[in-house]
């Protein structure tokens, strides 16, 4: 009988090694992506006019009511997959801010346009820098921030209706009430 040799077995097992955490990597949930932001003051908005509108700035994120700050770019096919849920919850009288991500201006109001318009206002990050000091992995990215500019959720990914309900929703009640607790009674 022939002896196999280790070295005959090592590249199975290697493969199948590297083939388990792939499929890991692939159904790892998102929301454990690590976020340096959350629990902190949200860094300093800058951005560039987009369209008419005037971009919000650091004021807006500390007007003492919760918001989303929503990370898109027209280039992006999740961003076009939460466009209809944006809208229902911008249409439910959630205040969404938008920050276009390294994206042209006439792309990016073609893709408003076509998809629809959820924020109250928003701004382009043309270089990226913004989102880099935000700690964006990539778009969309959407954070609830509470009334004094707090990140207290940081969500990657499209923003479905699912997410909505059960992560977004929730995370926005929790800082209404937080805030309201806050805010003291005359």
């Amino acid at each position: 009988m022939a002896r196999i040799s280790p070295l005959a077995i090592l590249p199975p097992v290697i493969f199948a090694g590297l083939a388990v955490m792939f499929y890991i990597s692939m159904h790892h949930d998102q929301e454990t992506l690590p976020s340096m932001m959350v629990g902190k003051e949200a860094p300093p908005v800058v951005l560039t006019q987009l369209g008419d509108g005037q971009p919000f700035t650091d004021a807006t994120l500390r007007d003492g009511k919760v918001k989303l700050v929503n990370y898109w770019a027209s280039w992006c096919a999740p961003c076009r997959v939460e466009a209809p849920t944006l809208d229902k919850i911008a249409a439910s009288g959630v205040s969404i801010y938008g920050v276009n991500y390294k994206d042209k201006a006439q792309d990016a109001l073609g893709f408003l346009a076509k998809v629809g318009d959820p924020y109250k206002a928003l701004g382009a990050d043309t270089q990226g820098q913004m989102a880099l000091n935000w700690g964006v992995y990539g778009v969309p990215e959407t954070y609830v921030i509470d009334g004094a500019g707090k990140v207290l959720l940081r969500f990657p990914g499209p923003v479905t209706n699912s997410i909505w309900q059960n992560t977004i929703k929730p995370a926005l009640a929790r800082a209404a009430a937080d805030d309201a607790a806050k805010t003291p009674t005359n």
